[in-house]
């Protein structure tokens, strides 16, 4: 079809001819783009318009579909005045960081749209405000066709991809939570852009709650420890900073409610992401701390049943969705999503059985206890041991790695609450943790060189854990070197904390960049090009050699003997030739 301009369809619709719709790649009415994509198409319709419809014009972007629609009242599309924005991504046709620029009328035009993370309710609203006739024009169009792509494409070529495999985003992020895009890699909205608060905010931040109710937890137990007297820790500290962390935990839990009311589909891309579906664990490990670090001023002799099955319900109803990947195999198994922060799916099972201990269910604390310590176990092997199976974890993923001191502490401070002493189960646990925690200590390097982040909170919940196990330990052992080691991991605990509390502040409130733009939930299924893609074809040619071996292994051998007969015949024949 001929590249005409909107004028000359215009023209053609106002003299009778038939109706043309002109549907081109997004870009600028002065300066088209000419791109492999960029052709012009003309869909004529087989009947003639009445002389009062309105003809209109549209430009089609790759990420989210129509843009651009200009119409005016006397049946000539390309009209200046009637022109007016549709939704688009900041992405057209392969351009990065598109910017809205100016408006027909000289203001600022919104250059990225985000509405394709938004929740599906509110863009059904959204497009109920549409004109009935446009709409129906806007669905008669095969938009599939317009974009070179065939009629019946599958659902998994969709930019926004909501099922997006979990070695994608470890091939395709760094960072301490995976949260940076590659250089060679592309996403879904514009980087040049700051977007909205609620699609800043990280499921992450449930972090900061963790670290904080674990120091009321500690802060309570230096109070009340008799092995600990000396200190004279009064207990207004321990209400102080249980008041602090119930505050920032209303206010985080009030705030992600809203992001999941408003952009329930960025959610979901946080619940497929391969460290942040373990986050989801923290709102109920939070709550419990609450729960268990409750000032004694104000706590009941025993905490109510309902308290505990209200906190432990999701957290079940979720441990059951993961462990069920885990043990069913697929692309979200153990061995393949694998990393520090899978801990965290692990100790909410600990800390539930703590708080089962409070409430006077000794049994429901032995079965959360059994299920933590079965699946910690399968974590901290297939963690210890790297199989070639688990995809290649970035070196800046360091903060969880302190994870691994946060499962077995946890681990013996259940066990005894359930039984009520700190015997040899629970001495056994503890050592695990202490061995781990100087390993990790040892290693000052495998903590530097990357910068302040949400996910530095990661280092304060496990210090504070072993922390309160320590101080359980010297009450079982009251000796100079159990207090003394309970002291020293007790202040550096509440240094970190301290300091982590005063940084998270400055960038929060001076410096403004706690919050930068999430691109880890804005990554594409596939790579968008090939151009900086490193090692493709390396990577094809590895993969039909393993495909080669695989097949002959599978085959007979009497097959492959007659194959390789064959063939050295073929070149005795040739030798013969020659």
């Amino acid at each position: 079809m001929s590249g005409a301009e909107p004028s000359s369809a215009g023209a053609g619709a106002g003299n009778g001819q038939h109706a043309a719709v002109d549907i081109r790649a997004a870009a600028q009415h002065e300066e088209p783009r000419q791109t492999s994509m960029s052709g012009p198409l003309n869909l004529r319709s087989d009947r003639r318009p009445p002389p009062a419809q309105r003809a209109f014009s549209r430009q089609v972007s790759l990420g989210s579909g129509v843009t651009v629609m200009g119409m005016d009242r006397g049946g000539r599309n390309g009209g200046r005045p009637g022109q007016r924005a549709l939704p688009r991504s900041g992405k057209s046709l392969g351009v990065l960081n598109h910017s809205g620029g100016l408006g027909p009328d000289g203001a600022p035009r919104r250059g990225g749209d985000f509405s394709m993370f938004r929740t599906k309710s509110t863009l059904s609203k959204q497009n109920s405000m549409l004109p009935s006739r446009i709409k129906e024009e806007l669905d008669g169009v095969d938009l599939d066709r317009v974009e070179g792509q065939p009629a019946g494409r599958p659902a998994d070529v969709d930019p926004l991809n909501k099922s997006v495999p979990a070695g994608r985003y470890f091939a395709a992020l760094r960072g301490p939570e995976l949260d940076e895009v590659r250089d060679y890699e592309d996403i879904l909205l514009p980087k040049d852009e700051v977007w909205p608060f609620l699609l800043r905010f990280p499921i992450g931040c449930f972090g900061v709650c963790l670290g904080l109710g674990s120091q009321a937890i500690l802060w309570g137990a230096l109070a009340a420890s008799p092995a600990m007297g000396f200190l004279r820790v009064t207990p207004m500290i321990n209400v102080a900073v249980w008041l602090l962390a119930t505050a920032v935990l209303v206010a985080t839990s009030v705030t992600y409610a809203l992001k999941c009311v408003f952009y329930f589909e960025a959610i979901r891309r946080e619940f497929f992401h391969p460290v942040r579906v373990n986050f989801f664990f923290t709102p109920s490990i939070a709550a419990m701390f609450l729960a268990i670090g409750l000032p004694r001023a104000f706590a009941p002799a025993r905490l109510h049943p309902a308290v505990w099955c209200a906190f432990v319900a999701p957290l079940f109803a979720l441990e059951l969705k993961i462990y069920g990947q885990w043990l069913s195999g697929g692309k979200r198994r153990l061995c393949k999503v694998a990393n520090p922060s899978s801990h965290l799916s692990v100790v909410g099972n600990f800390v539930g059985a703590i708080l089962a201990a409070r409430v006077g269910w000794e049994e429901a604390g032995k079965f959360l206890w059994a299920i933590g310590v079965s699946h910690y176990i399968v974590v901290f092997v297939t963690l210890y041991q790297r199989l070639p199976t688990n995809e290649a974890l970035p070196m800046e993923l360091h903060p969880v790695y302190s994870m691994f001191i946060a499962t077995p502490s946890a681990a013996s401070l259940a066990w005894a609450a359930i039984y009520g002493s700190f015997d040899a189960v629970a001495r056994t646990f503890f050592f695990m943790a202490l061995f781990l925690y100087m390993s990790l200590v040892v290693r000052i390097n495998f903590f530097r060189g990357f910068r302040f982040s949400i996910a530095w909170w990661s280092y304060t919940f496990p210090m504070t854990t072993a922390s309160l196990a320590t101080v359980k330990y010297a009450e079982a052992v009251p000796c100079f070197t159990s207090r003394a080691l309970a002291l020293s991991l007790s202040l550096m605990s509440t240094t970190m904390v301290s300091l982590l509390l005063v940084s998270t502040l400055l960038h929060a409130f001076y410096w403004r960049s706690l919050f930068p733009n999430d691109l880890a939930i804005a990554i594409t299924k596939d790579r968008q090009g090939g151009a900086g893609r490193p090692h493709g074809k390396g990577r094809k040619a590895g993969k039909r050699v393993n495909d080669i071996k695989r097949w002959a292994k599978q085959v007979p051998l009497s097959v492959v003997s007659s194959i390789t007969k064959s063939n050295s015949a073929d070149k005795e024949e040739e030798e013969k030739t020659d």
